[in-house]
């Protein structure tokens, strides 16, 4: 490491070491989320007062134009702290601001502004009847005068019930093939003819919402880049991957297994016995223990041809498919682990992070992590075509 990563690192641990809030994670699970909106909001803007928030992001735009070593640092330094992500905000600083800052008109791009402040956005891409195959939208934008008039249906619109704008894919040629004849807009969550209802998980949240859409009006000024080209350019909002995040994932998997063995030197084995001392008990565990650390080394290579500027191609579906899974599995074997008391309901409503400790709302919100970011059946196809070799699947 170089002297000047070295310097960076040690300013970004001395700065969480004063700011991070204390108490939060055992607070803000069962705040109002208008508590927690209004909380996540606030340390956003504190993390970018301290240069932590974008760093990535150019300098016009707020940002320093850090690289990957310095994303990576502060992934593992937030980690290190227990500081708490922006995790509201994770579509505004991820998807909608990379799409803005590459296909966005010097208009559409003083949005970022707002993302810094703490505006949060969704996307609104899949509908009921078009998930994995999103081409098939139907929702509809048609164009009069200065406007574009938009009637249709999204589903699974993370953060929906929160965001104040909206990343909107929708059909403008009927008549052209399914990938050609679709637009992205920027649409105001605030405009009449929008109705959202939020959809409650089985763990008790509701970070996805419906949205309707009744001869809602955007500007033409709001269309992004050039009318019927929204597949191309959404694809920098699908394909922006944020691998740099997956440092937290990783740090929780582990926490989670620490977890497990701290629990299992007081929880009873079926003869009596302390589950640790079970033989079958620690095989299982010394499995898991062995695929978190394969993820992490994955995720290291990964991460080394992203900081390389390199593709990481088709690593990125097997690292999805690889954390998807092997989270199912750990979360199950605790709950399996801890019996009747993993059943028990502890009052836990928001989602804070990719594992919160309770068993069973992290069993249940693991299987969400097979659909999201790209079904595993996709992610099994991309490998078997691209790393495999396999004939692609029958269209």
């Amino acid at each position: 490491m170089s002297e000047s990563v070295a310097a960076y690192r040690e300013r970004v641990r001395s700065w969480l070491a004063e700011h991070t809030p204390s108490g939060w994670a055992e607070k803000l699970p069962y705040a109002d989320e208008s508590q927690v909106l209004a909380f996540y909001r606030d340390w956003a803007r504190k993390l970018h007062s301290g240069g932590l928030l974008v760093p990535h992001w150019p300098a016009r735009f707020g940002g320093e134009g850090a690289g990957v070593a310095e994303q990576l640092i502060i992934q593992q330094e937030l980690s290190r702290a227990g500081a708490p992500r922006p995790r509201y905000l994770a579509i505004s600083l991820g998807h909608a601001a990379a799409t803005l800052m590459q296909h966005g008109t010097p208009e559409q791009q003083r949005l970022l502004a707002g993302i810094l402040e703490g505006d949060v956005w969704c996307q609104g891409f899949s509908e009921p009847e078009a998930g994995s195959d999103l081409a098939s939208l139907r929702t509809k934008a048609r164009r009069e005068g200065d406007y574009y008039v938009v009637n249709g249906q999204k589903i699974w619109s993370s953060m929906g019930l929160h965001a104040r704008w909206c990343l909107l894919l929708a059909r403008t040629d009927p008549d052209a093939p399914k990938h050609k004849g679709i637009s992205l807009f920027i649409m105001d969550m605030r405009s009449p003819g929008i109705t959202v209802r939020p959809i409650r998980q089985a763990t008790g949240a509701h970070e996805f919402a419906e949205v309707f859409l009744n001869d809602v009006r955007i500007p033409a000024s709001m269309l992004v880049g050039e009318e019927n080209n929204g597949w191309r350019i959404a694809q920098t909002t699908l394909t922006t991957e944020r691998y740099a995040q997956m440092i937290e994932v990783h740090a929780g998997l582990t926490e989670l297994l620490a977890q497990l063995v701290r629990e299992s030197k007081t929880t009873p084995a079926p003869d009596g016995r302390p589950l640790a001392e079970d033989s079958a008990f620690r095989q299982r565990l010394a499995e898991l223990a062995g695929a978190i650390e394969a993820f992490g080394a994955l995720n290291d290579r990964v991460l080394g041809a992203v900081a390389e500027g390199r593709d990481p191609g088709a690593r990125g579906s097997i690292l999805k498919l690889f954390f998807s899974q092997l989270l199912q599995q750990l979360t199950a074997f605790g709950v399996r682990s801890q019996g009747l008391s993993a059943q028990l309901d502890p009052r836990r409503k928001n989602d804070l992070s990719y594992t919160s400790g309770d068993w069973m709302l992290d069993h249940i919100r693991s299987w969400t992590w097979t659909i999201s970011a790209g079904t595993s059946e996709i992610q099994r196809n991309i490998i078997g075509e691209r790393v495999l070799g396999l004939p692609k699947e029958p269209r």
